[in-house]
């Protein structure tokens, strides 16, 4: 217990320090690929949500997810790159072959679909090179370009909502 609110309070400070604001400005190219950061500790409708998007345009082969759950059960089965909190180093950074390799590459947008802060999900979200970044109004307002205020359950709404202000930014 002391040790997991440790591993946080020092992954907090390193974002802390490391400048949080998003880096530049959102690029004003047409959106293409997608790269989707889900907490499935609390959303278990990621097939949903991925038809949603399938059925505003953005085709399934451009769409990269990365789950995090907070403990994985042991003979549990995941279909997707995932990481846990087991994955936060002391120092306040993932040791996880999947976050690297997700935060390394360029979308043209990142959903970060989470609506409380975790340490993990929220280095993750700043660590990635996707040009718009987009989340919910609760997650801390430096991370993202763009803010839904709803909740994690409302994927419906988050969808029609982040659609809605693409179109009038020009990005689809």
């Amino acid at each position: 217990m002391f040790l997991k609110f440790f591993k946080n309070f020092s992954a907090k400070r390193t974002l802390k320090n490391s400048s949080l604001h998003v880096k530049g400005n959102p690029s004003t190219e047409t959106i293409k690929t997608v790269g989707l950061l889900i907490d499935k500790t609390y959303f278990e409708d990621k097939v949903n949500l991925i038809e949603e998007l399938l059925a505003n345009g953005i085709k399934r082969e451009d769409i990269q997810i990365l789950l995090y759950k907070d403990r994985f059960k042991k003979k549990e089965v995941i279909n997707y790159p995932s990481f846990s909190h087991k994955d936060l180093s002391w120092k306040g950074t993932l040791e996880n072959k999947n976050v690297r390799d997700f935060a390394e590459k360029e979308f043209d947008m990142l959903i970060s679909y989470y609506d409380t802060e975790k340490a993990p999900l929220m280095i993750t979200t700043f660590k990635s090179k996707a040009n718009f970044k987009v989340g919910f109004s609760t997650i801390d307002k430096r991370l993202n370009h763009f803010m839904i205020n709803t909740n994690a359950e409302n994927y419906k709404v988050f969808v029609s909502e982040l659609f809605k202000y693409l179109k009038i930014l020009n990005k689809i």
